[in-house]
């Protein structure tokens, strides 16, 4: 999960517990639900006084976003970087991912996945991330030995989409996220 006290940004714990608050609100509530005045009054701040801490809802909403994909992108590599063979650097990859989008008490997945309902600005803001983010499974897709008529770009977006949509679909009980990872491994080594 995401760390917002670990936010480098966060020059004072009063910005950070902000930055906390306003995270769970956005997580839970999603980009149109949650209102700066929420924010402030979680956080005991009157509106005015918000603004010392804050640029605006929309400054505010990319920085969360990029600081949860800045989390994820070092968790993965990290976990990746342990291995040398390309398929166990994917393995490692995919394991990581599931796990940051199946946490029940992540605010990564919802800061990374609602896109819907914020402005057209801000989507672009985020898409600039979010591709950037990509580059670490583009590499680490183009590195493995597909077969030549396996479009690397399709699948690498299969890959991130089912993983991405897992929240969606999962339910606790049935199976671990780490034996949906190795489903998900195993049905994209092997097909």
């Amino acid at each position: 999960m995401m760390k917002l006290t670990e936010f480098p940004d966060a020059a004072s714990p009063r910005r950070r517990q902000i930055l906390e608050i306003a995270a769970r609100l956005f997580a839970r509530n999603g980009y149109r639900g949650t209102s700066i005045r929420d924010i402030g009054e979680q956080a005991g701040v009157l509106g005015g006084s918000l603004y010392h801490h804050i640029k605006s809802k929309d400054a505010l909403f990319v920085e969360l976003h990029n600081a949860a994909l800045d989390a994820a992108e070092r968790r993965i590599a990290d976990a990746a970087n342990r291995h040398v063979a390309p398929w166990d650097r994917l393995a490692a990859a995919v394991s990581t991912l599931v796990d940051i989008q199946l946490d029940p008490d992540s605010i990564t997945l919802p800061l990374m996945n609602d896109f819907r309902d914020v402005p057209e600005d801000v989507q672009r803001q985020l898409s600039t991330r979010r591709d950037a983010f990509e580059d670490l499974f583009r590499g680490l897709v183009d590195a493995l030995p597909l077969p030549a008529d396996i479009d690397r770009s399709i699948y690498r977006n299969l890959l991130l989409s089912l993983i991405n949509s897992a929240g969606d679909w999962y339910r606790l009980g049935r199976m671990t996220p780490s034996e949906i990872a190795a489903q998900i491994n195993r049905i994209f080594r092997h097909g």
